[in-house]
């Protein structure tokens, strides 16, 4: 994520990197030589290169100020020499002019908002907290908390704000043998002592502090002496965490469960805290699913998002509400989709939402009264984020599988238009990718949803190879995202045509689709895969004889199993982080709500749908038939599919006298995140592509 001052990169590009520069910055602290900006660019060819992936600017948490005229903003660019990133931040005004860089620091600036009126800006800036003046000057720490903060979130009032800051979680060694102060060993007791890619040895909790507008003072531990985590690891942040209009009470998502308990549940809830007297009242008791993403409305009316089944995190997403008797109410009950972001209009008559819908990720809303959904923004895009400027003009965020995210801005009922343009420049110097939709017949009689996109240049009288991508999740969308690492305009760069399925078990289709998948992993989300590529394999330009298959996670896992079920339709394979045995990976995982509702329950319980789990869907079943080459990636520090998933799966391939690569990456885990090993990543990734899709090319 940071680069060179000159370097020459391979693939005929030559790569200038400079910082970027911004008026007066006399005022701000550390500055250096090599802090990282925008890198000049210069393309040859046309032709997009994971060095070129990792040069543009990464935009994102927007905000609007309190007038409605200036939205903030921050764009992360990359070094890959230093191999790290750094954000920082720039405002504009709402019509896209005057666009200022505010920050030139050699650290990274996050969760900025606007504060006193918008005059002011509060950070986090090296875990703590920061205020500056809005044009960037005057930059003041005013926290100095221990063990540093990862987000706030200030009252409406701004006399007071909660800090998400870790505290200790457990016993170290040396709490057990005292004596012992050399000794390095965990002594662990119950479930959940690791998750995603850490040790649990802190948890986080929300610290409410008094705010004075230049320190901090009284800062009280809102779950003290509680074994609870808030916001919730590892996707929990400040959308955890909402304010009452009075500022006198604080509401926050918490699992109130450790060890096994936790292990085997997604019970959360939503906790009224009273700043006066510290009382605590549980707000969803006996809503059993995941209760998260409380908004809270001027007039005080309290929506969240809510899943009905403890267990199933992939549940539908509902947008509940308590009315003005108290009464919860489903607004999306007869809306047969699920929900990620929500936000109250400033009038409270709708709540704004974006949710995969049909292959995408539109903006949409929900009158409260009428519970009429209307879409908002849509087209071949997905979109990320919402807030409002005024009352009629929404700002957000948009992206497709061509181009990263950048500021929009819209009126209601007009079209968005783009404020930001980060990347313009660098994108307009390589060749523009084509984006289709396919509507493919399925064995059961239905149609899937199928993003193809064609290589730059695209000749339809010339045979292409292909590459069927396999989802993760296994329920995340296949939508219009863009990927530093699953990049499908790169894919296409490279002169492949990318087939990209919504099989069964995605989102975005109604619940019957999304939650078919579960207990099915080997069954109709795989016919769906072998459709797609059977239905491609028919358009003139498709070279059938040199296809090949890739996912990470559950896309590793349906790579794993696809390479023993394919009966000759790919000529590679290449699974990243993916799921090779599942009776490993039931007694390897850590968030065992997973495993138990998507492949029944343990391997050892014998029920029918164990039975098929661990055996029909189980990719190590089939490692008779594996017959293609096959290269696997992964992260050792990945403790949600665990890299010996990968070495097992190498290991078969090489026993079985078959061509194989494996590539390890000791400092990652789930993602390859480090810049240096996203490149290496890449150039493996269509290394070992063009040796089996493109024999006939001189390499």
């Amino acid at each position: 994520m940071k680069l060179l001052k000159s370097l020459t990169i391979m693939a005929g590009m030559t790569l200038l990197l400079t910082s970027s520069t911004c008026s007066d910055m006399g005022e701000m602290v550390g500055l250096s030589d090599n802090i990282i900006g925008k890198p000049v660019v210069k393309v040859e060819n046309g032709k997009f290169t994971p060095e070129l992936l990792n040069s543009l600017g990464r935009v994102g948490g927007v905000q609007v100020s309190p007038d409605g005229k200036r939205i903030l903003y921050g764009v992360t660019y990359m070094d890959i020499a230093q191999n790290k990133g750094n954000c920082e931040l720039w405002s504009m005004n709402v019509d896209g002019s005057d666009s200022t860089q505010l920050t030139k620091t050699p650290s990274s600036e996050s969760g900025a908002v606007w504060i006193d009126g918008g005059k002011k800006i509060a950070f986090v800036y090296e875990g703590q907290l920061w205020v500056m003046n809005s044009d960037g000057s005057a930059r003041k720490q005013v926290s100095n908390v221990e063990d540093g903060i990862e987000g706030f979130v200030f009252s409406p009032d701004e006399k007071h704000v909660v800090l998400i800051s870790p505290v200790k979680y457990g016993k170290t060694a040396q709490d057990h043998h005292p004596d012992l102060d050399k000794a390095n060993a965990r002594i662990i007791d119950d479930l959940m002592y690791k998750h995603w890619d850490e040790w649990v040895t802190t948890i986080p909790h929300p610290f409410v502090a008094d705010f004075d507008g230049s320190q901090l003072s009284n800062m009280k531990d809102v779950l003290e002496g509680e074994p609870y985590e808030s916001p919730m690891r590892p996707w929990g942040g400040v959308e955890s965490l909402a304010w009452s209009p009075d500022s006198k009470s604080l509401i926050y998502v918490c699992r109130k469960k450790v060890g096994k308990e936790y292990a085997v549940s997604t019970n959360s809830d939503l906790y009224r805290y009273q700043l006066d007297g510290g009382t605590t009242e549980n707000l969803t008791e006996g809503m059993m699913g995941y209760d998260t993403y409380p908004i809270v409305s001027p007039s005080g009316k309290l929506a969240w998002l809510s899943m009905e089944h403890d267990g199933y995190e992939a549940d539908k997403n509902r947008i509940f509400m308590i009315d003005s008797v108290g009464a919860k109410r489903d607004l999306t009950a007869d809306w047969d989709y699920s929900v990620d972001e929500i936000a109250w209009s400033p009038d409270e008559r709708y709540i704004y939402f974006i949710c995969p819908y049909q292959g995408t990720m539109p903006i949409m809303r929900i009158d409260v009264e009428s519970l009429k959904v209307d879409t908002i923004a849509a087209g071949t895009y997905d979109y990320s984020g919402l807030a409002f400027a005024g009352n009629d003009t929404l700002v957000s965020m948009r992206h497709n599988y061509a181009v990263p995210n950048e500021v929009i801005a819209m009126k209601i009922g007009e079209e968005p238009k783009q404020l930001s343009h980060v990347n313009d420049e660098l994108l307009a110097q390589l060749d523009s990718i084509t984006i289709e939709k396919h509507m493919v017949p399925t064995t059961d009689g239905k149609e899937m949803t199928t993003w193809v996109v064609l290589p730059p240049n695209f000749d339809p009288s010339k045979k292409y190879p292909a590459i069927l991508f396999c989802e993760g999740g296994p329920q995340s969308p296949v939508s219009q995202f863009w990927s530093y690492r699953w990049n499908f305009r790169i894919m296409a760069a490279n002169g492949y045509v990318v087939i990209a399925p919504n099989r069964r078990g995605l989102p975005g289709f109604g619940t019957e689709w999304n939650a078919q998948i579960s207990g099915d992993y080997g069954g109709q989300n795989m016919r769906d895969y072998l459709s797609a590529v059977d239905y491609m394999k028919k358009a003139p330009y498709i070279d059938g004889d040199h296809i090949g298959a890739v996912g990470a996670s559950y896309g590793g896992y349906s790579v794993y199993w696809l390479a023993g079920n394919h009966d000759k339709r790919f000529a590679c394979f290449l699974a990243h982080a993916g799921i090779f045995n599942l009776e490993a990976q039931y007694l390897e995982t850590e968030e065992m709500w997973f495993v138990n509702w998507d492949l029944g329950g343990a391997f050892w319980e014998k029920t029918a749908t164990t039975q098929k789990s661990f055996t029909q869907a189980n990719p190590k079943s089939y490692v008779q038939n594996w017959d293609t080459p096959i290269m696997v990636t992964a992260g050792e520090k990945d403790y949600r599919i665990v890299f010996t998933q990968a070495t097992q799966a190498f290991n078969a391939a090489k026993l079985r006298g078959l061509e194989a690569r494996m590539v390890l990456f000791p400092d990652e885990n789930h993602w390859i995140l480090k810049p240096q090993n996203s490149i290496l990543w890449q150039r493996e990734f269509f290394g070992w592509l063009d040796r089996w899709l493109k024999p006939n090319e001189k390499k």
